[in-house]
């Protein structure tokens, strides 16, 4: 749960200074510590680490889409990053409830980077 909850924290904190890329030093503490003792941990903490990495390329392949199109890509971006800002809310706090339950979440539509 922490791992998932701290991608939270991560971008709140850093959300003032840098767009909320904060998202990543969470989970990758979490799974760096504890990918040798304690495996349902470091598997989620992997899982909330390949999901926030997934979302920033998608954001920002909208922001590189943007800049592209000298601002006209907005008209798609800014819809885009709404839908994905608020899907990525909500399934870090479904992924938070399931594994305090003990239940291993896999996040739809995340590229599985770390291994």
């Amino acid at each position: 749960m922490a791992a998932h909850l701290s991608a939270l924290l991560g971008a709140l904190i850093t959300s003032s200074h840098g767009a909320g890329w904060g998202c990543f030093i969470g989970p990758l503490v979490v799974w760096l510590i504890k990918k040798d003792s304690m495996p349902f941990v470091a598997d989620q903490a992997k899982e909330a680490l390949n999901f926030n990495i997934s979302v920033a390329i998608a954001t920002l392949a909208l922001a590189v889409l943007s800049a592209i199109t000298f601002g006209i890509g907005l008209i798609i971006a800014i819809p885009m990053w709404v839908v994905i800002g608020v899907g990525w809310l909500v399934l870090t706090i479904m992924a938070a409830v399931k594994a305090n339950d003990g239940v291993r979440y896999r996040y739809p539509f995340t590229l599985r980077l770390i291994k």
